[in-house]
């Protein structure tokens, strides 16, 4: 495989991919050129002030007490304005559902482990542990180890 990057201020941007067969990193190449908006970090709250919160810090977006919660690596807790749908679709694709009110950077999950009554928790690096529905967690199966 080659790889070839042209940085010219003066030409029109374009990404041309020329592949055998279509796999998972040309999805993720697509992925990342249809939803790429030009920005790395996301608008937070903290303590009555304003911060950019880079997309690669964070490790768990939630919904807490009806608030939209972001969780950083060392664990602090920012309010997000946005809703999750809508955050979905800014996110990189490294961002995958766990559960409805949930969205995990895959990076940053540790393990998985087995809940009471048969239910499963993603660990995170920052200690945060969230359960992770079983129709999300089929699909993070199958999108690791295959059909």
């Amino acid at each position: 495989m080659k790889y070839r990057l042209i940085i010219d201020k003066n030409a029109e941007e374009e990404i041309i991919a020329i592949v055998h067969h279509p796999s998972s990193l040309t999805e993720q190449i697509e992925n990342l050129v249809y939803h790429y908006k030009g920005c790395d970090c996301i608008i937070v709250h903290h303590e009555d002030k304003l911060r950019k919160l880079p997309f690669k810090e964070i490790e768990c977006i939630t919904v807490l007490n009806r608030r939209v919660i972001a969780i950083d690596s060392a664990g602090k807790q920012y309010r997000i304005q946005d809703r999750l749908r809508d955050l979905e679709e800014i996110l990189p694709s490294y961002f995958i559902w766990i559960n409805k009110s949930s969205l995990a950077n895959e990076h940053c999950i540790l393990s998985f482990e087995a809940g009471f009554g048969g239910g499963i928790d993603a660990i995170f690096r920052c200690g945060h542990k969230d359960y992770v529905s079983r129709r999300c967690f089929a699909k993070i199966k199958r999108r690791y180890i295959g059909k």
